[in-house]
């Protein structure tokens, strides 16, 4: 009879992690796979780091939000938060699926006319619009949502001579119990600066005052915000129509619905504490309808939402560089992509996944990044087994905002792929050079 082949006994640290409804939350799993595409083989061929985007989650997430909010109420319309990600490919997902364009920035509003959006399907936000910007959203019969009462006077003065009025709508900050608030953009509900805003435009005969728009903060945490936010927005409307009678033909109630990443500092993870787009849609929906609008007069909602939309549609692949010891004895596993283009692991502990087989050891370990900083911290503490230098890691939920806030420091920014519904793999944005980072340099002759 053989002997059985020798296997080196080991400890195995218990770490039962966090508690959810279902009992104690699993160690890390090997992620190999992103849509049935091989991670390795992205890493092969696009090189490392590199961000991938799951078109079939976008859609699933988009119809899953709209569904949400349209089976409750009989008119809504999304628009895509550009500034939450603008490649053109992921925007124009959105646009197929029936979005209209939502920009803060005469550059993102650029990229919608770009992308063939309708000038009469993008909303114009944003503090800082230029006499240029607005004199293109004129031209294009865009919704222009006036942030200030400077802005509104440009407005009105570049409105002189025109045969129309431009569709206009203003934003409203109002205290929804969530604090700090959020009253540096728009003006105020509770002290009357929006009403007055709101009779200065009737009253002028240049602009359409069309709808009415507020932005309540990011990554809101409770329904009940929402539901004072429409409760308070419909009263404006219903006040526009009855004393200066004029119809208000859209409420925007913006964004800020949050993803299902886990918040640095959280006890439980996002997936437990999080509402759902649908609690949401409930607390939105029933407030307007029950707030005394005639049946048949119903306002248009529009929503904004961003980071909900694509959080957990994007990844992050990356590569192990080398281990090495704290001086308190923590393990310290070294990555090559950092907060210069992972820059929401100041806000999130991502869920970080290893790509490959690894020993059963577990061990509470810091993941720091290349860059040059003591900042450079992706996770200060996750329980991960042992990595090797050229093992590959992946990075979850990072969709939202990494790539348009990422910065070009020390290191270059790298691709972006696509992986369509039948699982085709598309580079959307090529890696960094050189060449593109000195592309717009000049050196003057004295220093050649």
């Amino acid at each position: 009879m053989d002997k059985l082949k020798y296997e080196r006994p080991y400890i195995k640290k218990l770490t039962a992690g966090a508690m959810n409804k279902f009992g104690s939350l699993s160690g890390p799993q090997p992620f190999k796979f992103i849509d049935n595409v091989p991670v390795k083989s992205l890493v092969e061929a696009y090189g490392s780091p590199l961000f991938v985007i799951s078109e079939k989650q976008i859609r699933r997430n988009y119809r899953a939000a709209y569904r949400a909010f349209s089976t409750r109420y009989p008119k809504v319309q999304f628009a895509w938060s550009y500034k939450t990600n603008y490649l053109n490919a992921v925007c124009n997902i959105f646009h197929q699926e029936g979005s209209w364009a939502e920009v803060v920035s005469g550059f993102e509003y650029q990229k919608a006319l770009g992308n063939g959006v309708p000038g009469n399907k993008i909303i114009f936000n944003g503090p800082g619009k230029s006499k240029k910007d607005l004199l293109l959203a004129i031209e294009n019969n865009s919704l222009i949502h006036i942030d200030h009462l400077e802005e509104l006077g440009l407005l009105l003065s570049l409105c002189d001579g025109l045969d129309h009025q431009p569709k206009v709508a203003i934003r409203v900050n109002m205290d929804t119990g969530v604090y700090p608030l959020w009253d540096r953009f728009g003006f105020n509900y509770e002290n009357g600066e929006a009403w007055r805003a709101v009779v200065k435009i009737v009253n002028s005969g240049k602009l359409q005052l069309a709808g009415l728009h507020c932005h309540i903060g990011t990554y809101v945490q409770t329904t009940t915000a929402f539901g004072v936010a429409a409760s308070k927005m419909a009263a404006l409307a219903i006040k526009c129509n009855t004393e200066l009678k004029q119809h208000i033909e859209y409420l925007d109630l913006g964004g800020g619905f949050p993803s299902t990443n886990t918040l640095k500092g959280a006890y439980l993870p996002g997936t437990d504490t999080m509402p759902t787009i649908d609690d949401f849609a409930e607390e939105i929906t029933g407030t307007l309808i029950r707030a005394g609008f005639e049946n048949d007069d119903l306002p248009l909602l529009i929503l904004e939402s961003g980071r909900l939309l694509i959080d957990d549609a994007g990844y992050l692949l990356g590569t192990v560089l080398a281990n090495k010891r704290l001086s308190d004895g923590k393990l310290a596993t070294i990555v090559d992509f950092g907060v210069n283009i992972l820059f929401t692991s100041f806000w999130y502990d991502h869920q970080v996944s290893p790509a490959d087989d690894y020993s059963p050891t577990i061990e509470n370990t810091a993941i720091y990044g290349p860059l040059c900083m003591n900042i450079d911290m992706i996770r200060e503490s996750i329980n991960l087994p042992l990595l090797k230098a050229g093992d590959h890691v992946v990075v979850h939920k990072v969709g939202a905002y990494n790539m348009t806030q990422w910065m070009q420091f020390i290191a270059l920014r790298p691709a972006i792929v696509l992986i369509d519904e039948q699982e085709q793999v598309h580079l959307i944005k090529a890696a960094e050079s050189l060449e593109h980072i000195e592309a717009n340099e000049h050196i003057p002759r004295h220093l050649k």
